[in-house]
Order: structure tokens, then C-alpha cells, then sequence
């Protein structure tokens, strides 16, 4: 989940690990929800609808529930937050030097959405000098919603309550899941096999909502790679206030490279012996 050079150049460097991270207020918290409650509002009449899809340049698709989604979001925070960056997988950045920026991906899963599978998200994540101290995965169709914080627990619901992460003292326990095998290049996919010989099951599918589930202690690893800031900066705050540990390939903290590859674990034993084996 490395910065895509076409997006980093938009948004800050992350700040180094050691340094404190800012702690979200109350305020900003509550405007995260607001997000994604118009975020819901804008989708759910748009699912099942019929709604085609264009191919970007990337290979990703577009619909027209993408941009209206993240439309919505960015006009919300024009009013509220007239001094934070956004920047978003559809319509880029505006204001993306400010302290303070917002990064929106308004349907992760668009495939799950154009198939009628309430599997897709919204994800939104507030960076802080280029390092995400709060994010917001929601599902607008089931209702399912998660938020992390800098300094609070990760919590289930709006306003919800703090969830966690399971114990997993070792691969064999674990329950592995990633979006699909055709993210990864070839030498990826041998390492993540690597990985997946060792666990107790795979499963296949759901984007960043299989990262949710880590922090409620339903998915105890997902290793992932291609992605994008947008993908994986929600993710950051919410596995880490589950008590997980969400790191690139290397160990290093989301971002450090341009690979754009992710290990998530809700335990830290299990996160080491995937990344020991993806490095061969």
C-alpha cells in the first residue's frame, strides 16, 4: 500500500514512527461520521441500479457512483473544513500541502458494487502531516462501520463501541484473506503462498473491508499489494487501535516504498513469522 508515484507527489511524507501523532478531537471525529453518513446517502440509492462502468488507465474501473459519492464528500468538507486538503482517487487534490488532509477513495470494491455484493466501501482517513491519525471504513448498505483514532480504541458503530483484534500466536492459527490473486505479480504471489501453505484457511476477497474484520478479530492477516494512498490510509488508525500491526512488506510503516504492499495482523507474533516468509 505503498504511495503510486502519480499520487504521492500530492501528498506530504509521512512522518517518521517516533514522532507523537496528533490526537483527533472530538470535533473532527464527529465530522468523520458526518462523512460517512453522506457518503450512505449518496450510494445506497445507487446500488443494484444498473449503473455501467468505465475502464481508467490504470485497469481500475470507474462508475458514476464514484464520483457523485466523492463529490458529496468534498462539498461537505468545503463548508466545514474549508482549511484541510482532500485528496481523493477521482477528482485529486485540492489544498493537499495543508497540515491537515482528508483522502477519500468513495467506493473501494467497485467490482463488488457493480455485482450487487454489499462488500465495497467507503473509506476516509484524516493525515496529519502526511501520516493518518483517523480513519473511517463504512459499509452503506449493511450499516457496518469502523473508526480509528490516534490515541482511542477502534470502534464498531456509530458511535459504537471499541472492538479488538484476536489472538493469534502463530500462522497456523490464522485465518489469512486478500482482495484477489491476480494483484499480485508473479513473485508476489509466490510469497504470499508462501504464507498461505502456513495458515489455517484462505479466504479471497473484500478489499477494505476484510480490514475491518481484522479489527474485530474475525480475519487475523491480510496481505496485500498494487495498492494505493487512498486504499490504505483509513486502514492505518483502525488496525492500530484494534491492537493490530500494519506495516508494508519490509516491516516499515505504510507508504515508506512505492510497492504498494501491505501485511495486516491483529497479533504482532503472527505479523512477524508472514513477513519473515514473504521475505523469502
Amino acid at each position: 500500500m505503498g504511495y503510486a508515484p502519480a499520487v504521492a507527489q500530492h501528498l506530504p511524507s509521512p512522518q517518521a514512527p517516533a514522532e507523537a501523532a496528533m490526537l483527533p478531537s472530538d470535533d473532527l471525529i464527529a465530522l468523520a461520521h458526518r462523512l460517512a453518513d453522506r457518503a450512505g446517502e449518496v450510494v445506497r440509492p445507487l446500488f443494484r441500479a444498473g449503473l455501467t462502468a468505465e475502464d481508467k488507465a490504470d485497469g481500475s474501473q470507474v462508475t458514476r457512483a464514484d464520483r457523485a459519492v466523492e463529490e458529496a464528500i468534498r462539498a461537505l468538507l468545503a463548508e466545514a473544513a474549508p482549511d484541510h486538503g482532500v485528496l481523493g482517487e477521482e477528482l485529486g487534490a485540492r489544498g493537499a500541502g495543508a497540515e491537515l488532509v482528508w483522502i477519500v477513495d468513495p467506493i473501494d470494491g467497485t467490482r463488488a458494487f457493480l455485482t450487487g455484493k454489499p462488500l465495497f466501501t467507503t473509506l476516509i482517513a484524516l493525515a496529519h502531516r502526511g501520516r493518518p491519525v483517523l480513519g473511517v471504513i463504512v459499509q452503506p448498505i449493511t450499516g457496518d462501520r469502523w473508526v480509528g483514532a490516534a490515541g482511542r480504541p477502534t470502534r464498531f458503530g456509530s458511535p459504537g463501541s471499541p472492538v479488538s483484534t484476536r489472538a493469534c500466536a502463530s500462522l497456523a492459527e490464522a485465518r489469512l484473506s486478500s482482495t484477489g490473486p491476480q494483484y499480485f505479480s508473479a513473485a508476489e504471489l509466490r510469497a504470499f503462498e508462501r504464507v498461505a501453505a502456513r495458515v489455517s484457511f484462505t479466504s479471497w476477497g473484500g478489499d477494505g473491508y476484510q480490514y475491518g474484520l481484522v479489527a474485530s478479530g474475525s480475519v487475523d492477516l491480510v496481505i496485500e499489494s498494487g495498492l494505493k494512498v487512498h486504499d490504505w490510509s483509513a486502514l492505518v488508525p483502525i488496525v492500530a487501535g484494534a491492537g493490530g500491526v500494519i506495516t508494508d512488506w519490509q516491516g516499515r510503516p505504510p507508504g515508506t516504498g512505492d510497492a504498494g504492499d501491505i501485511v495486516a495482523a491483529g497479533d504482532a507474533r503472527c505479523h512477524a513469522e508472514a513477513l519473515a516468509l514473504l521475505g523469502g
